[in-house]
């Protein structure tokens, strides 16, 4: 029995609409599906978004509190209960509603579920942080993304070999809004600033103009910084134009290390992954999933959270 069949199972037996947290004790407790992970209720909690997302009729779900029951639509609760849920799509706020950083655990959630790590770096804490020229100086986010390799012997034989390949580094510039030739030259110039000294760089908005697609392509072409466009379902998010790759400008890192201990600390974390005894490395995996920023893994908490900060689909 797959999974999406015991979740199917599960919701049919139990009668009634019920929360994900029900339904995958319904599933543990009548062995309906065998959970690799230790963490049986947040896996059926992601699949029952999945459910949801990928606009499968078979499952439906209505707003309890601040959480979601879900039901099987052919056992629709009531004539009045819609078959399928309306995609989460509120009225926009005014520019206002939501500050430039709140938006910043939602692009976290989005690099988290593509398995980059990442930290928010805040100008504010860097030396000289009052000296404008110093808002150019870092990007908002740093992530790293490492290699992930099957085999113990091609593991070790890449950190032998090629330990600079082990992992890539990014870094990203994350803006509100881009309406105007103007903000996008701005945003895209103060990105490549930023993240030249990066394996990859992304200049990532939350509003974009869609009549600037032609000059962000001319722009991503000319000089590699990527585009991304952040979703309020971040999961949803789109790499607009890619990246392009390019060796790490060390002389850049070791200036960043030297005006923000955030910036040091993570760029440690990483060095120490990557000359760790194998014995070490999940440990400071673990280190280092600490000291990165947390991440919402379901849809019932993107929603909360958003509506929490008001920001709304900016569709």
């Amino acid at each position: 029995m797959t999974i999406k069949d015991a979740v199917l199972k599960a919701i049919e037996e139990i009668g009634r609409p019920a929360g994900s947290v029900e339904i995958s004790k319904y599933i543990q407790e009548n062995k309906l599906y065998v959970f690799d992970g230790l963490t049986p209720d947040a896996t059926i909690s992601a699949q029952m978004g999945d459910f949801i997302r990928k606009n499968d009729t078979r499952v439906s779900r209505i707003k309890e509190g601040r959480s979601f029951i879900y039901f099987l639509a052919k056992n629709q609760v009531s004539e009045a209960q819609p078959t399928q849920e309306q995609k989460y799509e509120p009225k926009k706020p005014s520019k206002a509603d939501f500050s430039e950083r709140d938006l910043h655990p939602l692009f976290v959630s989005y690099l988290n579920s593509i398995n980059i790590y990442a930290k928010t770096i805040l100008h504010e804490e860097s030396k000289n942080s009052r000296d404008e020229t110093q808002k150019w100086a870092h990007p908002d986010i740093v992530g790293v993304k490492f290699a992930r390799l099957k085999n113990e012997a091609s593991i070790k034989l890449l950190k032998t070999l090629e330990k600079k390949d082990s992992c890539d580094i990014y870094s990203y510039e994350l803006k509100k809004e881009i309406n105007s030739d103007y903000e996008l030259k701005k945003s895209y110039f103060q990105a490549v600033s930023n993240s030249s000294w990066a394996n990859y760089g992304y200049l990532v908005a939350f509003e974009i103009s869609d009549n600037l697609k032609e000059e962000m392509e001319r722009l991503s072409r000319a000089f590699g910084i990527g585009v991304i466009k952040l979703h309020a379902n971040p999961f949803e998010s789109q790499v607009l134009f890619a990246a392009t790759h390019k060796e790490l400008d060390y002389q850049t890192i070791d200036k960043l290390c030297n005006i923000n201990d955030k910036y040091h600390e993570f760029i440690g974390q990483i060095e120490k992954i990557l000359n760790a005894d194998d014995k070490y490395h999940e440990l400071s995996m673990g280190e280092l999933e600490r000291k990165c920023d947390p991440f919402y893994t379901t849809d019932e908490d993107v929603i909360n959270y958003c509506q929490s900060k008001n920001i709304t689909s900016e569709e």
